[in-house]
């Protein structure tokens, strides 16, 4: 939400399971999953990215392979690149991730 609102681009998604923010993962410029749970205090997040389900636990830096079910829809649309949006992506992108 914040990348598009911005113009700006990810390289892989993250939301949250307490309220369903959407927000780009720690790789990413601008990391706003991570500043999401700063700014909440929401601790869990899923794996926004077709075929990925597992959860994050910021507090414990824990992964899990299950958590609790979340209303859909359960990632991006899978025609959707990675980074992307494609259109915003710079083309030296790997000099930007963390």
């Amino acid at each position: 939400m914040e990348c598009e609102a911005a113009q700006g681009w990810w390289v892989h998604l993250r939301r949250c399971a307490q309220c369903g923010h959407v927000g780009c993962c720690d790789t990413s410029p601008q990391q706003h999953a991570s500043k999401h749970f700063a700014e909440t205090g929401h601790p869990f997040i899923r794996s926004f990215e077709p075929g990925e389900d597992w959860f994050w636990n910021f507090r414990t830096e824990e992964m899990f392979a299950e958590g609790p079910e979340l209303a859909p829809p359960l990632h991006h649309p899978r025609s959707q690149t990675v980074p992307g949006p494609r259109e915003r992506v710079p083309r030296d992108w790997q000099n930007h991730v963390h």
